[in-house]
């Protein structure tokens, strides 16, 4: 193995693709026991490797040499061999301060819970610790963890709803169990961030249980594309600046989310994502084709069979296959952001974008038993577009041709 990632689960993680934007190496997942983690690394058969969950700590006496800010945290996530003698570094310390920096979140004189008790726990309370936190708790299952002031989750919500910044370094909510969160925060009035340090997906439960609440709150990936710059520079010894590390976080964050466009019936979403599928090489889910291909019946006949109700439902199953997929482009039909699950499902791994289609463009049409007359639409719209303004991530007028759409979708993509 030349580079890699070494790891007890590696299903889930985005390490490989990022590696392989940054640099031009060969770039490996290794998933290992822990009884196979010493004889690996004694082995010595790489030039450089990331460490993850849950052997940051473990590979530590393995080491000849660890740099100062390794083992002021107590955890190593970087390993590079140099003429057979590993040493190590932690890079999750600089994707945990930039992550900061961009939600614009300040720890200093703040309260602060970390959830979990691993390494990137421990990474965490340095660089909270060192921006001026004023209490740092670590929330643990059992509240024992071998580090001061460690509580339990029950504590936590109990005695510390008065926390201003929680930190969630556990796999909670992580692929496949996208629909777990590790803590609920309708108790803590006083939050004003939430970091997730999960990248997939690329919105968790937790961060969008903040975000509804208007609380600045990201996952994972910034932190992951950082520490993984900063890693690509030991490994290489060549200087990677902040500007190209941006793209490369853009760049990479638009191949995994999907395209989800959202907006009335003959808002052009069918007709724009077809044009995005082809230009950038990406498979088009149809929500509406999903059920008509489901049925066997159109959407028409199941509207007269089994009213309006019934196609919600098909809609909400829809929405829950397509939640954790990446790298899609996705038309929805027009009444699927009526429930907010349906809206929780698609942002978990994607960016929603309205095309607000102006009203004396948007026809009519015998295929949709709600928008076929005139007098429909306009009361459709009036009842639906707030919610499409709310719900959406980015809003693209879509009055010009085609073309103009696209581009001005892909502009839109640029906002990370």
């Amino acid at each position: 193995m030349e580079y890699g990632l070494i790891g007890e689960h590696l299903s889930h993680s985005f390490s490989k693709m990022i590696h392989e934007k940054i640099t031009p190496c060969n770039y490996d997942l290794k998933e290992l026991a822990p009884q196979e983690v010493g004889p690996f690394l004694r082995a010595k058969e790489f030039k450089g490797i990331n460490v993850t969950i849950p052997y940051t700590q473990m590979v530590i006496p393995y080491l000849e040499e660890i740099s100062s800010l390794a083992g002021r945290i107590g955890a190593v996530n970087t390993i590079v061999n140099r003429k057979g003698k590993l040493c190590g570094y932690n890079t999750d310390y600089y994707g945990m301060k930039a992550l900061i920096d961009r939600l614009g979140i300040d720890p200093a004189g703040k309260k602060i819970l970390i959830l979990g008790a691993g390494g990137c726990s421990r990474t965490a309370r340095t660089v909270v610790t060192e921006l001026g936190a004023a209490e740092v708790y670590i929330v643990s299952p059992a509240g024992e963890n071998g580090q001061e002031k460690a509580v339990s989750f029950e504590e936590a919500c109990d005695m510390h709803a008065d926390a201003e910044i929680i930190i969630n370094t556990t796999p909670c909510g992580m692929y496949p169990d996208i629909d777990d969160c590790p803590i609920d925060i309708s108790g803590f009035h006083r939050l004003c961030g939430v970091i997730d340090v999960v990248s997939n997906p690329l919105r968790t439960v937790l961060v969008l249980e903040a975000q509804k609440r208007g609380i600045p709150a990201e996952g994972g990936l910034y932190m992951l594309a950082v520490q993984a710059v900063r890693a690509a520079e030991i490994f290489t010894g060549t200087k990677i600046g902040s500007e190209k590390t941006q793209q490369i976080f853009v760049d990479f964050l638009n191949s995994r989310r999907n395209i989800v466009l959202t907006g009335m019936s003959l808002a052009g979403k069918t007709t724009l994502g077809t044009l995005l599928s082809e230009r950038l090489g990406r498979p088009l889910e149809d929500t509406d084709q999903m059920i008509i291909r489901r049925e066997q019946r159109t959407i028409t006949e199941i509207f007269a069979v089994d009213g309006e109700e019934y196609f919600r439902d098909r809609e909400t199953e829809m929405a829950r296959i397509l939640a954790p997929q990446n790298g899609l482009v996705i038309a929805t039909g027009g009444g699927l952001i009526l429930r907010p699950e349906n809206v929780d499902a698609l942002k978990k791994n994607g960016c929603i974008i309205f095309l607000d289609r102006p009203f004396d463009q948007i026809l009519p049409a015998d295929d949709r038993p709600l928008a076929n007359t005139r007098e429909k639409v306009a009361a459709l719209l009036k009842v639906r577009y707030p919610i499409y303004k709310s719900v959406c991530d980015e809003s693209v007028t879509n009055d010009l041709t085609p073309e103009e759409g696209i581009t001005r979708i892909l502009n839109a993509l640029q906002h990370a």
